[in-house]
C-alpha cells in the first residue's frame, strides 16, 4: 500500500506562529511583506469584529489595509475575480485571509493568478505552473478544521460546470499562517463539528494513503490523538479553551499531513457533493468517512488497526480486526452525537442525488484523490459508494 519511494520532500508555510493571542502579531508580520494589505474575510468575520481588528494591528505597524468580504459560501472562481480587482484597484502588496477554508482558499488563488495571470482554472493538474512569485499571504484561520493555512493546494468550484477544482502547487501555500485558537471560541456546536470531522479526516485519509511517509505519518497521527481527545469537548463546551488549542494544533498538523501525503477516497468523493448539492465540506466529509473506511478495511486493515489506540483505552488484547472496527464504530458515534445525519437527512432530494451519481463518480476520479486510498475504486464501485452513504446510518 505504501509507495517505494525513500526520499521525499515536506512543504510547508515558510513560518508558522501560534498561541493564545497571536493574532495581535499579524501587523509585525505584514509589514516585513509590503505596505498595503487585502484582508480577505467573510460577512460574519466582519460582524465578530475579526476584520475589524486585523486593520487595527495593521494600522499600528504603519499599513494600508482594504477589504473583500464577499466570500458567503464554499470558495468558487467568481469570488477570485472579484478579490483580484479590488487588490489590483487598491494596489495592495499584501494579502491576508481571516476566516475559515474559504477565505483562505480563495486568497491563495488570488496570490497566484495576481502575479501569473490567467483563470484559476488555468492551474489545475498542472496545466499551467505559477513561476512567478506570488502575492505574500498571511492565512489566520477562525476554525479549526480545514488546515488550509498549511497546505499547498486551494479548492474552488468552476461555476460553468459545477466541478470543484482541486488545485495543488507550492506557489499555494501561504507564507505565514497564524493560528491563534482565541479566534475558534466563536464557532457555533454546528461549525465546531463539520471543522473537526475534517480535520480528522484529513488525518487519517493522509495515514491511510499510498503516498503516506515517514514525516506525514508523524503529523498524522499527533493530530489524530489531538483531535479524538478534544472534539467532543469542544462540540459540547466551546469556551473550553485548552481543547480549542488542541483542536487548532491538530487541524494545523493534519492540515501539514495531507499537503505532503494527500488526501484520498473520502475527499475524492466529497467535493462533488459539495459542488452540486452545496453540502458543506466538513458535513460531507463526515457522511461519508465510516462508509469509506468500511470499503477501504481490508486493504489497510493494519494501518487502520493503528489508529484504534488513538479510541480504545481499556481493552490491550483486541485482535487487527477488532481494532480497525473500532474506529470505524467510534467515528460513527462521534459523528452521531455531534448530530451529522446522511445526505438523506441533510435533505437532498433522492432522485435528484441519483441521477447525479454518474457525474459525481467521474469527477470524483478526476480529481485524482481517490487513486491515493489504499483500496482504489472502480467508477461502478464509486456509483455504489455513492448509494450506501445517501442512506447510511450513523
Amino acid at each position: 500500500m505504501i509507495q517505494t519511494k525513500t526520499i521525499f520532500a515536506v512543504n510547508s508555510p515558510g513560518t508558522i506562529i501560534y498561541g493564545r493571542n497571536s493574532f495581535e502579531e499579524v501587523g509585525e508580520y505584514a509589514k516585513k511583506l509590503g505596505t498595503k494589505a487585502l484582508i480577505i474575510s467573510d460577512p460574519i468575520m466582519e460582524k465578530l469584529g475579526f476584520v475589524n481588528q486585523c486593520s487595527t494591528f495593521l494600522k499600528g505597524q504603519g499599513l494600508g489595509a482594504a477589504s473583500y468580504l464577499g466570500i458567503k459560501s464554499e470558495p468558487v472562481d467568481t469570488y477570485v475575480m472579484e478579490g483580484l480587482e479590488i487588490l489590483q484597484d487598491e494596489e495592495c502588496d499584501v494579502i491576508i485571509s481571516v476566516g475559515g477554508g474559504s477565505c483562505i482558499d480563495v486568497a491563495k488563488a488570488i496570490a497566484v493568478v495576481a502575479t501569473n495571470g490567467g483563470y484559476i482554472g488555468d492551474y489545475m493538474k498542472m496545466q499551467k505552473i505559477a513561476e512567478i512569485t506570488p502575492i505574500p499571504h498571511i492565512a489566520i484561520p477562525t476554525t479549526a478544521g480545514t488546515g488550509s493555512e498549511a497546505t499547498d493546494a486551494t479548492v474552488i468550484t468552476n461555476t460553468t460546470n459545477d466541478v470543484k477544482m482541486m488545485i495543488k502547487q507550492p506557489a499555494f501555500l501561504p507564507n505565514i499562517a497564524i493560528v491563534d485558537p482565541v479566534l475558534t471560541l466563536t464557532s457555533p456546536p454546528s461549525i465546531t463539528a463539520a471543522t473537526g470531522i475534517d480535520a480528522l479526516s484529513h488525518a487519517i485519509e493522509s495515514y491511510l494513503s499510498r503516498l503516506a511517509h515517514t514525516y506525514s505519518n508523524m503529523l498524522a497521527l499527533s493530530a489524530i490523538d489531538l483531535i479524538v481527545n478534544n472534539i467532543l469537548k469542544v462540540y459540547e463546551d466551546g469556551s473550553d479553551l485548552d481543547a480549542r488549542e488542541a483542536m487548532s494544533i491538530g487541524s494545523l498538523q493534519a492540515g501539514q499531513s495531507f499537503s505532503n501525503a494527500s488526501v484520498a477516497l473520502v475527499h475524492g468523493m466529497s467535493r462533488p457533493i459539495g459542488a452540486l448539492f452545496h453540502v458543506p465540506h466538513g458535513i460531507s466529509n463526515a457522511m461519508l468517512l465510516p462508509a469509506v473506511l468500511e470499503y477501504s478495511k481490508d486493504a489497510c486493515i493494519e494501518r487502520l488497526a493503528d489508529l484504534g489506540k488513538f479510541f480504545n483505552k481499556k481493552d490491550k488484547n483486541l485482535s487487527q480486526e477488532e481494532l480497525a472496527d473500532l474506529v470505524i464504530d467510534s467515528i460513527r458515534e462521534m459523528c452521531k452525537k455531534m448530530k451529522i445525519g446522511n445526505l438523506q437527512e441533510w435533505g437532498i432530494e433522492k432522485d435528484a442525488f441519483y441521477t447525479a451519481i454518474p457525474k459525481m463518480a467521474v469527477d470524483a476520479i478526476a480529481s485524482g484523490s481517490p487513486a491515493n486510498n489504499p483500496k482504489v475504486p472502480t467508477q461502478e464501485e464509486l456509483i455504489e459508494l455513492y448509494k450506501i452513504a445517501y442512506e447510511y446510518e450513523f
